[in-house]
């Protein structure tokens, strides 16, 4: 009997997910909702494994009002009861979510997203560990490192992580290492596919899209100046219309950094 109740309980799962991803025709967020509920309600031993990922989908419905009246207070509650490293089981993506959850303005608590992320990175998150090397690279809720932060900024950019690329690229250029810095920069402006990047490494694409604007600008950056590699203008002013379209308020941000000769 409680093999058939596992299986119902992982087809209602499943069946959760469709509905609130709105895949196969099936979207109806509050059907999905009351569904992971459910899931998340069973007190079965089996049901522990499925546990985690509802929480942490409901945690999901909870910040986007998706399903649900929103609420980050609810949200917060339910990743942190799927993210709690007690649980052999526990969600990878509610501990990054928790992460960013306390890098935004509203939530700010930066000794909370260094913990997350350390803990998200230790269980295998691509995007903790971009996050973390520039949490070490800055100090921010941490003392800085550049040792560990290029160590994990450096692992994260080989495993597919753009953001890591355009922060790799950054650091590259600020230390006047303008051949490695076009050469980074160059592997990340080149991106071009940023919905399956994103998903094919489980990075959001708002990161992504960030990671490529920072590789466009310094790319064109360098090609201006003929930094690192060959001056080309042309190319410089194609590579700067890019940054400004992945992320004009980033773009904006350096140029004005150039502008006072931070750069």
């Amino acid at each position: 009997m409680e093999k058939i109740q596992n299986k119902d309980l992982r087809a209602k799962y499943q069946l959760g997910v469709l509905y609130y991803e709105g895949l196969g025709g099936k979207e109806n967020p509050k059907k999905g909702f009351e569904l992971m509920m459910d899931v998340a309600s069973c007190k079965t031993q089996q049901a522990q494994t499925f546990i985690p990922a509802a929480q942490y989908n409901i945690g999901r419905a909870y910040f986007q009002g998706y399903g649900v009246r929103q609420s980050d207070f609810d949200a917060e509650r339910w990743w942190l009861k799927s993210g709690s490293d007690d649980n052999e089981f526990c969600s990878v993506k509610a501990q990054t979510a928790l992460g960013m959850y306390y890098s935004r303005p509203e939530t700010f608590n930066l000794k909370k997203a260094f913990y997350w992320h350390s803990i998200s990175s230790d269980n295998g998150s691509l995007e903790s560990q971009g996050a973390l090397g520039v949490m070490h690279l800055y100090g921010m809720g941490c003392s800085r490192d550049k040792k560990e932060a290029l160590q994990c900024l450096r692992s994260a950019a080989d495993r597919g992580n753009a953001y890591a690329m355009g922060q790799l690229a950054s650091y590259y250029y600020n230390s006047k290492l303008y051949t490695k810095a076009a050469e980074m920069a160059e592997r990340v402006a080149l991106i071009d596919n940023l919905d399956e990047v994103a998903e094919t490494t489980q990075c959001l694409r708002e990161f992504v899209s960030k990671g490529v604007s920072l590789g466009c600008f310094y790319l064109a950056r360098c090609l201006q100046l003929g930094a690192g590699v060959t001056a080309d203008m042309e190319k410089a002013k194609k590579f700067y219309s890019l940054a400004f379209k992945y992320d004009r308020d980033l773009t904006a941000l350096l140029q004005k950094q150039v502008t006072h000769g931070l750069m």
